[in-house]
């Protein structure tokens, strides 16, 4: 057999395991914070109408330094536009963020900003995480309705994954009226706590309001209406206490 005819062997048998080992090579990391509720997490769960992203909330991926929340990406536009109704999550001044992460990765590390302040870093050293990361992050010299963007940096590639969350620091969430207080005392006062309504996503409570939660009661620290279902009296501390 000649030399062009094995090389032409060769070839043709190497042309499958490319076709195998190439989209391999092309795998990377994914993620994005999934609680508190971020942009692309309310686009995928049709909170607020969107474009791509509703279809891949993981992939807002860009080089890293950015400051946008659609890595600069023009298909996830829509993260980026503030006049959307997001609706912001209510917390106190802390707060808990959690990555889900779709694709594993070494990582360099977390950044979390409000505005152009850096108010959280966490170092990855450059080990891969897990598929959940939460981080807690102080939000102390912050107030009200706020877009804090984070950034978690991949250790051994030039890029980074961001993720834009709307706040409500300190205050409740809408600029709706607050239940009025015709409605709720008999309720508050005069049932005992093993009598409290079932908390409810679509409800609105005003404070002192009482409600029970996997068996236990609990009583509301702010005025709100469950726009979100990790709104939970255990997902939302800076809203409920326990009684």
């Amino acid at each position: 057999m000649t030399n062009r005819a094995l090389s032409i062997i060769g070839t043709a048998a190497l042309i499958p395991c490319l076709q195998i080992v190439l989209p391999m090579a092309t795998a990377s990391a994914h993620g994005y914070v999934s609680s508190p509720t971020s942009r692309q997490a309310q686009c995928a769960q049709r909170i607020v109408q969107c474009g791509a992203i509703q279809y891949e909330p993981q992939s807002v991926e860009g080089a890293k330094g950015l400051r946008s929340c659609n890595a600069g990406l023009s298909q996830f536009a829509d993260l980026n536009d503030d006049s959307k109704p997001w609706r912001p999550t209510p917390v106190g001044n802390t707060a808990s963020f959690t990555w889900a992460n779709t694709a594993l990765h070494r990582t360099a590390g977390w950044e979390y900003y409000i505005g152009t302040t850096k108010i959280a870093s966490f170092d990855g050293n450059n080990a891969p995480p897990g598929a959940t990361v939460s981080h807690t992050v102080n939000l102390s010299g912050f107030s009200g309705r706020q877009k804090l963007l984070a950034i978690w940096n991949i250790g051994d590639t030039p890029n980074a994954f961001y993720s834009c969350v709307d706040l409500q620091i300190g205050g409740q969430a809408s600029s709706t009226t607050t239940t009025p207080t015709t409605t709720t005392p008999s309720a508050t006062t005069s049932n005992p706590p093993g009598a409290a309504k079932p908390w409810a996503v679509g409800a609105t409570y005003a404070v002192g309001d009482t409600v029970s939660y996997n068996g236990k009661t609990y009583q509301c620290l702010q005025a709100h209406t469950v726009y979100d279902p990790n709104w939970t009296p255990t997902g939302a501390p800076a809203l409920w206490k326990e009684m």
